[in-house]
């Protein structure tokens, strides 16, 4: 199966968390061996966003607050391919040729963002329709997708399946800014949606959920 694991900033950056990154090699190192064909895109999270507003500050234009942040995400790439070992890809694609091409290798790739104006979700998505994913697999800050933000209403309730079309009516929104943090972004889901890519949004402090996911077992939120 062809899979590409969107590990979300929020989850390995927000603090940089070397437990999680370990959990998460591991991991992939077990789809790895069980045949799958693996690109990982990784977020910068938190940490990209205190650069972005380092940059704002300093008066940078947006192009450069957001290419700040894809060299934070590119770090973290780089120390899970690294912590991959052999299994993974040590260099990190700065394009998404450069990943489809990566994955020729026969190992792990790992990823940051690609260029200003896009997020990490939209990067997963492009490489997922690129490379024909069976699946994408989102691991986030939160159980799944949700009728609104748990985060600030109580009475917020988990979605287990839905719809891409469904899925638009519950963005806050709906274009892309510098540190933009939703669940998934709407450019990304408009990529999913054109080719139908089932996709998984689940919690990602609890690696084992990729491993679930991907044997087709009830987690998350599922989108197709």
């Amino acid at each position: 199966m062809r899979v590409v694991v969107r590990i979300g900033g929020s989850v390995v950056a927000s603090p940089p968390n070397p437990e999680i990154m370990s959990k998460y090699a591991n991991l992939l190192t077990e789809l790895k061996k069980q045949g799958h064909e693996l690109v990982v895109v990784v977020g910068g999270g938190s940490l990209a966003r205190e650069f972005i507003k380092i940059a704002k500050d300093m008066g940078l234009r947006e192009f450069d607050q957001d290419e700040v942040a894809i060299r934070v995400s590119r770090i973290f790439a780089q120390l899970l391919a690294m912590r991959l070992g052999d299994h993974g890809l040590r260099s990190i694609p700065t394009s998404v040729d450069d990943a489809v091409q990566g994955l020729k290798s026969g190992k792990i790739v790992v990823m940051g963002g690609i260029r200003p104006g896009m997020t990490t979700d939209a990067v997963a998505a492009m490489v997922a329709e690129r490379i024909g994913a069976d699946l994408l697999v989102k691991a986030t800050d939160q159980n799944g997708i949700y009728t609104k933000d748990p985060r600030r209403y109580p009475d917020a309730e988990k979605i287990d399946k839905l719809s891409f079309d469904d899925l638009f009516l519950l963005f806050e929104e709906n274009r892309h800014r510098a540190g933009i943090h939703q669940v998934l972004d709407p450019e990304a889901v408009r990529i999913l949606q054109k080719r139908k890519t089932k996709t998984l949004v689940v919690n990602g402090f609890k690696p084992e959920n990729i491993l679930l996911a991907v044997k087709g077992e009830k987690v998350g939120t599922t989108i197709k």
